[in-house]
């Protein structure tokens, strides 16, 4: 069976792709912060019949990504490398003249460095995978200028970059860099306190875009949920 790392795992998209590949048969190597909300998540995803490692910890400890991907190792290998997990920096966001610098550095180290050095960490794996692809979350803020989501859209704008660059240095992997859009998330609704999230998509409706991914495999690029979801 494939084999998935997947960090940010115990709610949210994570957790809606979890549970989309764990229908697929697939196997999966879990990150979250939350122990026990990971617990209840990694038990639930067994149900489907796969193999599930939760691996509580933080992606920015080098200890802990050692341990994902020892963990995917001991099920086969990897095969897809989810970069999912990211925080906002501030909560709730503020104007740049207002933001902490050093929320801004914590949000670099969780939102860029983790996930470039997780994938020099697995890269042995998925160059040796049959189909390795990589999956970095990318965001709006990366391409707009929305007020107060400067420190936040620059992390994500950095990890496209680095998306780019490794998408020419390993021509053999997929590298998509995805723009998921608005979710119902408690990320969201810890950025925006005051905004009506009720007509907002929960993650459920939009995992189907990544799955659409994996299905067509097309050119390592940037790609939008919308536009996947709209796709024939």
């Amino acid at each position: 069976m494939p084999v998935a790392i997947i960090t940010g795992a115990s709610k949210g998209l994570g957790r809606a792709l979890a549970e989309a590949l764990a229908a697929r048969g697939w196997d999966l190597v879990l990150d979250a912060r939350n122990a026990a909300r990971l617990k209840e998540a990694t038990e639930a995803l067994t149900t489907y019949g796969t193999r599930v490692e939760g691996v509580p910890g933080d992606v920015t400890d080098a200890r802990h990504r050692s341990e994902l991907v020892a963990g995917a190792r001991r099920l086969g290998g990897v095969d897809l490398l989810v970069n999912n997990a990211g925080i906002l920096g501030t909560v709730p966001l503020v104007p740049l003249d207002a933001h902490p610098l050093d929320a801004l550095r914590a949000a670099l180290e969780t939102n860029v460095v983790a996930p470039l050095a997780l994938l020099q960490e697995a890269l042995p794996l998925l160059r040796a995978a049959s189909d390795g692809a990589v999956v970095n979350m990318s965001s709006d803020a990366a391409v707009e200028a929305y007020r107060t989501w400067g420190g936040y859209g620059a992390t994500k704008a950095a990890l496209d970059q680095l998306s780019a660059v490794l998408a020419v240095e390993e021509p053999a992997l997929r590298v998509w860099w995805v723009d998921p859009g608005s979710m119902r998330t408690d990320m969201l609704a810890a950025a925006e306190p005051d905004e009506d999230l009720s007509r907002t998509p929960v993650p459920d409706e939009i995992a189907p875009a990544f799955l659409r991914l994996l299905d067509r495999r097309p050119a390592s690029g940037r790609y939008t949920a919308t536009a996947l979801l709209e796709a024939r």
